[in-house]
This record gives structure tokens, C-alpha cells and sequence, in this order.
């Protein structure tokens, strides 16, 4: 399947007719609705600021939960809702979600029975879709699963699984996805302003932030899922609109797997500021994380701060024999959770993590809120208003079935194209006709040259940071390596693409003004 954005995004400005639903918004949410509406037969565009998974949605703690947190709450809806949605996305996009074991580790005797006991309601809510059993784990056993684990004072631990995945590469292979179903999700191309016909929304009007050429698109119903940035859309809806979205940073480090070894994660239930910390195995790194700061206003590029930084690393010291400090740190990123407080509350830590659903008096219909966890259910949400919005003949939503691309059931998680999916033998075979592209571009990790050449021709990258950032991992696992492929990258998209000399060299440089952001030592 070759993507080609150009040909693709020369339709769209051609295109004369209504699309059924446009919506605005490559994240999860946005793309998940994308999937939605094209698989239910809706004619479907997408538009992107930047580029697909660009904020919020490549910067999670690589978590699919049901949210222990929310149960401690006592939020027992979002929680049910929530691991069913799990169950759903390890049957949808086996390839890219796994189960993985997390022990919360017990240091006073009351911990055991309490958590012990929250988990055992934790696997009765998942119902048939659970994916493990939780256990009450000895003082030994907690040790030989944890070996780094602090021992002073260790009673023991409770251990229970949840899911995991790669939050951008579901991203990329939801945009597949929509595509395959005759969608067209088209990255780079940002809403600048909203159409309308008697008061009510009728289209948008848009930049391609390649060429500055700007167009307009007609649609039956416009759905704004910009996360973050969803007051701004609102505004321009309606100038008096009030701001409903509460952003708040959450940081994340990456530790060696050496201050981790083994399968298990660690969950602290309960840090100093209320918040649930998760020290996990990720693409043979440890992840770290999370905070949860209030933040002014939203950025594409939110910076950790020190003190984000600093508390981690205590709270990790806790709980990590190997005590790693700053110069262990390899890369640090940072995220924004779109909450939505309707009610102008600005204590992050209480606001709920529900998705919110609203239409506008012109029709605009905003989804907000949410998690990667259930972005399928706020598609079926949105999609389902959308349609209703637009006056659309009813199609049932497809997606709980519906497989992602790629899906392949029995992946081996050791070889390192797994996450392709079925699009691995693809891989490979640019390898077969070019031995020279099956070479690493770094010795400190495992993306090779072909990656690079298959992220162009097939998974819409238009920039280095597009690829090292979102179709690899790299600059999430080790800031420092990915500046130091970053030209090598930048010669084969050159060689792809057919840009010259000059584009190299500009896009290297922007690389490593972004990269530096993700270095911490």
C-alpha cells in the first residue's frame, strides 16, 4: 500500500463536493473517529496540523488499563468501561499491545490485603476480556520477580497485568486503517478557520504547511477532536466560547533496563501528590513516570521541568536499589493531558478522566477528554453525533471487531520488525532488494535503514523528526543517539523523497534544536 500525501492532498483541493465528516485532529481520538466514520462507509477526511500522534498521543505511559486509580476513586464506570476497551484493543492490534505484569510492592502489613483485595475487584470488572489473574506475592517471590527492588523493610508485593503498546505506531496504523477503509488522513494540513452557511458549520478552511497553499473543504459535519488545542477551535465556533480544556504536563524518563532486568513493572500506587507511579519495561529501556502539573497554555513541544524531573528520580531512588540520578537519564519527554473541568477547576488531579461530548448551536461537534485506552468508544461517541449532525443515512459502528492494520495474532516480541505486523515481510523485502538497508543506524539501538525508506513510502513522514520521533522510537529511548542517526536519516529521505543538499541540512538542524529538549544532563 503506497501512501503518497501529495496525490492524496491534490484530491482534497480539487474536491468540490461535501465530505460526510471532516474532522480536525490526528491523535488518538482524532483517529480513532477516522477509523469510525470510513469503516461505516462515511465519506472521511482528516486534517492535521502537524504530524499523526505530533502531542498528547506519542507521549503516554504506554499503558492500555482499565485504571486502578479511577477505582480508588471509586469511578467504577470509567474503570468497566475501560477494561473492556483493553480486552477489545489486545484482540484488535495484537501486533502492537501485549500483556505485561506490574507488582505493587507492600512495605507496611497493612498494604497486602489492601491492594490484594482492590486488584481481585480489578480482575472481576475486566470479566471474560481479563488477561491475568492478580496474586498475593511473598517477601522471596517479590524479590526474584524485582530483583533491584529496595528490600529494606520489603513485606512483599501484589502482582497484576494490564496492557501495554507503542502509542504513535497504533497511531500510524489507525491513519492505515482509515485509509483502508477509503478515509484520507492527511498530516501537515492545519485547520485555520472554520465555513458556514446560515450559522450553521459547513466546512473549514485549511493551510498545507509544506507549500503555505491554502484551500477549503465542504462537510456535512465537522468534528473537532484537537485535544489540547480544542479551545482554540471552539473559538473559532464562537469568539465568546468559553475555555473548557484544563491542560496538565505529565513527564516521563528513560532508564537503562538495567536498574529493572526481568518482565515485571512496578506500580506505586501512592506518590506525594496523589498520583499513580509506574516504573515499566519498554523497547528494552525502563520508562518512568508520571507527573501531573497544571500548565498555562499548550504547546506542541511542552518542556519538562526541573523540579517534574527531580521527582521522579526520588520517588524511583525509592524503589530502585541502582539509585539513578540524572546522568542516568537517556532521554526525558513531556506531555499534556487534555482534561476537561466545564466548571473552571484547575486541580488536575481531581478532574475526571472521562471524555466529554458536546455540539455546538452552529453544529460543530467537540470530543474531549479520554485516554488511548478508550479512544475506540469515544470514536463510536463522536461518530455516532456526527452522523446525526449530518443527517446521515445510520451505519452501525464495525469497530469492536474491526482489525487495525497490520494485525497479525502471534508476533515474536524478540524480533525487532514485530511491531509491523503483517507489513514486516514489506519490510523485509526492501532489505532483500537492498542488503545494505538491513545496517542499524546506531549501535546503542535496534531501527535499521529500511525503516527509514518504508516510513516515507508507506507511513506518510514528511520530516526527520517524523521518523525518529513517531515511526521509530529513538528519540523517546535515547535523546543523544537519535541526534547522532539524524543525518543519515535525513540522506535517506532525501534519497526517497528527492530533496536536495539543503533540506538535509535544514532538517538536521531543526532535529537537533527539538532533540535537545529531550536531554536532561
Amino acid at each position: 500500500m503506497n501512501i503518497d500525501r501529495t496525490t492524496m492532498l491534490d484530491k482534497v483541493k480539487k474536491e468540490t463536493d461535501f465530505w460526510d465528516i471532516v474532522i480536525i485532529g490526528g491523535g488518538a481520538t482524532g483517529l480513532g473517529a477516522a477509523v469510525d466514520a470510513s469503516s461505516r462507509g462515511y465519506k472521511t477526511l482528516l486534517l492535521e496540523q502537524h504530524d499523526f500522534a505530533k502531542g498528547t498521543s506519542s507521549r503516554s505511559t504506554k499503558l492500555v488499563h482499565g485504571g486502578v486509580r479511577y477505582l480508588q476513586q471509586g469511578n467504577v464506570a470509567l474503570v468497566l468501561e475501560a477494561l473492556r476497551e483493553r480486552g477489545l484493543l489486545i484482540q484488535n492490534a495484537p501486533h502492537l499491545v501485549k500483556n505485561q505484569s506490574f507488582i505493587v510492592p507492600n512495605y507496611d502489613w497493612w498494604e497486602g490485603p489492601f491492594y490484594g483485595i482492590g486488584m481481585k475487584v480489578y480482575d472481576m470488572l475486566a470479566g471474560k476480556l481479563g488477561i491475568g489473574k492478580s496474586k498475593n506475592l511473598s517477601r522471596e517471590k517479590t524479590l526474584e520477580l524485582l530483583p533491584t527492588i529496595e528490600s529494606e523493610g520489603l513485606k512483599g508485593g501484589v502482582i497484576y497485568y494490564d496492557g501495554q503498546f507503542d502509542d504513535s505506531r497504533l497511531a500510524i496504523n489507525l491513519a492505515q486503517t482509515a485509509m483502508d477503509h477509503g478515509g484520507y488522513t492527511i498530516n501537515y494540513a492545519k485547520v485555520t478557520g472554520l465555513i458556514k452557511t446560515n450559522d450553521a458549520v459547513s466546512g473549514v478552511k485549511a493551510q498545507d504547511q509544506l507549500t503555505g497553499e491554502e484551500f477549503e473543504v465542504n462537510a456535512r459535519a465537522v468534528v473537532n477532536a484537537t485535544g489540547v488545542f480544542t479551545d482554540d477551535i471552539l473559538e473559532m465556533d464562537d469568539s465568546d466560547a468559553q475555555d473548557i480544556i484544563v491542560p496538565s504536563q505529565g513527564v516521563h524518563i528513560m532508564l537503562d533496563k538495567d536498574f529493572l532486568p526481568g518482565d515485571s513493572a512496578i506500580m506505586v500506587p501512592h506518590t506525594e501528590d496523589g498520583r499513580v507511579l509506574f516504573a515499566v519495561p519498554w523497547h528494552d529501556k525502563i520508562l518512568v513516570g508520571t507527573t501531573d502539573t497544571p500548565v498555562e497554555s499548550p504547546s506542541l513541544e511542552p518542556m519538562a521541568l526541573e523540579e517534574e524531573v527531580d521527582f521522579i528520580l526520588d520517588h524511583a531512588k525509592q524503589y530502585l536499589t541502582g539509585n539513578p540520578t540524572r546522568d542516568d537519564i537517556q532521554s526525558v519527554f513531556a506531555g499534556l493531558r487534555p482534561l476537561v473541568s466545564p466548571s473552571g477547576s484547575k486541580d488536575t488531579a481531581d478532574i475526571s478522566r472521562d471524555h466529554t461530548l458536546l455540539v455546538s448551536l452552529s453544529g460543530l461537534v467537540t470530543i474531549a477528554g479520554g485516554k488511548w485506552t478508550t479512544y475506540r468508544k469515544m470514536a463510536e461517541d463522536t461518530i455516532d453525533k456526527a452522523a446525526t449532525v449530518a443527517g446521515l443515512n445510520e451505519q452501525d459502528c464495525i469497530t469492536e471487531d474491526l482489525r487495525i492494520h497490520g494485525w497479525l495474532k502471534n508476533v515474536d516480541r524478540e524480533e525487532h520488525l514485530h511491531y509491523y505486523g503483517s507489513d514486516k515481510v514489506a519490510v523485509e523485502k526492501i532489505i532483500e532488494n537492498n542488503p545494505e538497508l538491513g545496517e542499524r543506524l546506531h549501535k546503542r539501538l535496534p531501527y535499521l535503514k529500511a525503516e527509514v525508506i518504508w516510513a516515507v513510502r508507506n507511513e506518510m513522514a514528511v520530516t526527520v523528526e517524523d521518523v525518529l520521533s513517531r515511526r521509530m522510537r529513538a528519540l523517546l529511548l535515547d535523546a543523544k543517539a537519535s541526534i547522532e542517526m539524524a543525518p543519515e536519516v535525513a540522506r535517506l529521505m532525501a534519497e526517497e523523497a528527492g530533496h536536495d543538499k539543503q533540506w538535509q541540512e535544514k532538517q538536521v538542524e531543526e532535529y537537533k534544536s527539538i532533540a535537545n529538549r529531550y536531554i536532561f544532563n
